[in-house]
């Protein structure tokens, strides 16, 4: 029983992040994970194609339509026209199933990519854990530039997101 109580916190933990950390982030130097996912459309993207246009915010969110979720894409939503200014591409990455990701983006006008990874490749190739039990990927964000991870925030912070962000392009 004790096993569990921990497991379920630390589920817990992943979701709701720590606030003390969120946000923060690390300035890091590695190579972009040259993959590719299957956005809401059911469409492969290719993120090497999309790193080559400019700055690329790549997001890891538990699931859609939840209450951080939707916190952390909305507020890189609202900062979208700010960040487009400065060349910032934007992916979002999820285990949902592109239809949960279409209405994701549907119910709160995204204007960016969804990402469906249900098998898990693309949270592989950024080595983002899944959470205990529940198997849904642990809030993260990452800022790629020139084709490499330049900032990750293991923790990443919900309706935030869009100020670490524009915090870091300052840096």
């Amino acid at each position: 029983m004790k096993r569990f109580v921990k497991l379920v916190g630390l589920t817990l933990a992943s979701v709701l992040g720590s606030p003390a950390h969120a946000g923060q982030g690390e300035k890091v130097d590695l190579p972009a994970p040259q993959v590719g996912g299957t956005n809401q459309d059911g469409k492969i993207v290719s993120f090497a194609d999309v790193y080559a246009k400019g700055p690329t915010v790549v997001f890891f969110y538990p699931k859609a339509n939840t209450p951080g979720c939707t916190r952390q894409a909305c507020s890189l939503r609202d900062a979208f026209d700010e960040l487009s200014k400065q060349g910032v591409q934007v992916l979002g990455v999820s285990v949902d199933r592109p239809d949960a990701q279409k209405k994701f983006i549907t119910d709160h006008k995204l204007p960016f990519d969804l990402i469906a990874d249900p098998d898990g490749k693309v949270l592989e190739a950024f080595k983002v854990d899944r959470m205990p039990l529940v198997g849904l990927a642990t809030r993260q964000c990452f800022l790629i530039k020139n084709g490499r991870i330049v900032w990750h925030d293991a923790k990443a912070a919900t309706d935030q997101q869009a100020e670490d962000i524009k915090r870091v392009l300052k840096e």
